[in-house]
């Protein structure tokens, strides 16, 4: 259920947060603690991914085989008994963390959970929906991991009263769009499955092609949006390198999306995971620009 580009994608998130909640906090933190914070907001981060992957390929077994035979329990490697048992545990680990760490932190994780079992389980599975999918993936990348984890570092290593940081919000700001593409852009070549299964994506509905051109369309706006708003509104943040690094990733888009065939499954997978890269890179341009500035 460690799906490589949804865990490398959470762990660059939790580590460029931290990167630009400490360049706010200023000096004086305890390097022991700080790492400490880092280390199991990590552990809980990724236990959370693993449960959403998870319950989401344990509810998808028969699209699955048509769409991903090469997943665990789709391709016969693991039983649905095993399958939930690590599903339980990683649902259980981060919200046990999150009690620790007070109310704030157990309403991310609790509120995270619970929009992915919404997303994939019956009777609700909001997947059906293209709206209601698109704004979940949306929602928990943006919303509750960028403000819950940066919330979660200036309470636990600031002062009190520590706000989060502008660069924090600027990345929620640029995520949920960025987010929103890859929720509709994710579901380009698996249109065969869901389509057989009934599961009326913006794909299924509208085509491939279309879809390409809305998500390369939001991921644009959003790109030139950074590239001009992002200097004037994060404050103490190296403009140059925030505008340039912007600007430079939406240059790699285009590049990335001339190859790009909705017709061909592997080829247009091989986009989607570069779209992916993008998202990497986004949680180094921020921190960096911050730190630099």
């Amino acid at each position: 259920f460690s799906r490589p580009h949804t865990v490398i994608g959470t762990a660059v998130s939790v580590v460029g947060l931290f990167a630009i909640s400490l360049d706010a906090i200023g000096g004086g933190v305890d390097a022991g603690r700080a790492a400490f914070h880092l280390f199991w907001t990590l552990v809980a981060g990724l236990s959370v991914n693993v449960f959403i992957v998870g319950i989401n390929q344990i509810t998808d077994v028969e699209i699955d085989r048509v769409n991903k035979p090469y997943l665990p329990i789709a391709a016969g490697e693991l039983s649905l008994e095993r399958a939930w048992l690590i599903v339980a545990a990683a649902g259980l680990l981060p919200v046990g963390l999150a009690l620790t760490q007070g109310a704030l932190e157990t309403a991310a994780v609790v509120a995270a959970l619970a929009v992915g079992t919404a997303y994939s389980v019956p009777p609700a599975r909001l997947k059906r929906f293209p709206l209601a999918a698109s704004l979940c993936v949306s929602g928990v990348r943006s919303a509750i991991v960028n403000l819950g984890v940066a919330a979660h570092f200036t309470a636990a290593l600031g002062t009190q009263g520590t706000e989060i940081p502008p660069g924090v919000w600027a990345l929620t700001a640029f995520v949920l769009p960025f987010s929103l593409a890859i929720a509709i852009l994710k579901d380009v070549p698996d249109a065969e499955g869901d389509r057989a299964h009934t599961i009326f994506t913006f794909t299924v509905r509208h085509g491939g092609e279309t879809v390409l051109r809305a998500g390369l369309a939001i991921l644009t706006l959003a790109y030139l949006g950074m590239a001009i708003l992002g200097p004037l509104l994060v404050d103490g943040a190296d403009p140059v390198l925030l505008a340039a690094g912007h600007l430079a990733a939406l240059a790699a888009l285009w590049v990335a999306a001339r190859s790009a065939d909705p017709a061909d499954r592997a080829g247009f997978t091989r986009f989607y995971l570069r779209v992916w890269l993008l998202f990497f890179l986004e949680y180094a341009i921020v921190p960096v620009s911050c730190l630099a500035g």
